[in-house]
């Protein structure tokens, strides 16, 4: 099982991306949904949430700006992030809550994809 995240690149103060994440593997059931980001000489923060419902949440510095959803079926989940800043600069994660058929819930992290937003 594992996650791979994709879509990070470099923008414009103002412009968007949209990363995806995808969850591969024996997977039979998937919980939580979940982006965060780690800038340079900061530790990783969190960003998004969405439930196994499809309830999302966001941290206060992103609401309004950031969408996350998530596709059950195709097992991923996607951070549209519009009117970026540079402030947004940073390796973002996405993490998941994930049912393996041999080993049960476990946590997993994606391997991060680099967002730079600079003029």
């Amino acid at each position: 099982v594992q996650l791979q995240a994709s879509g990070g690149g470099l923008v414009q103060p103002g412009g968007s991306l949209r990363l995806s994440c995808a969850a591969s593997g024996s997977i039979i059931g998937i919980n939580r949904m979940a982006w965060f980001r780690q800038a340079p000489g900061e530790p990783r923060k969190w960003v998004a949430t969405i439930t196994a419902r499809g309830s999302p949440s966001y941290v206060d510095s992103v609401k309004g700006r950031f969408t996350v959803s998530r596709d059950d079926a195709k097992k991923t989940t996607v951070l549209q992030m519009n009117s970026l800043k540079p402030e947004d600069t940073a390796v973002y994660y996405c993490n998941a809550d994930l049912r393996d058929a041999a080993t049960g819930w476990n946590t997993y992290w994606g391997q991060g994809t680099q967002v730079t937003v600079s003029s």
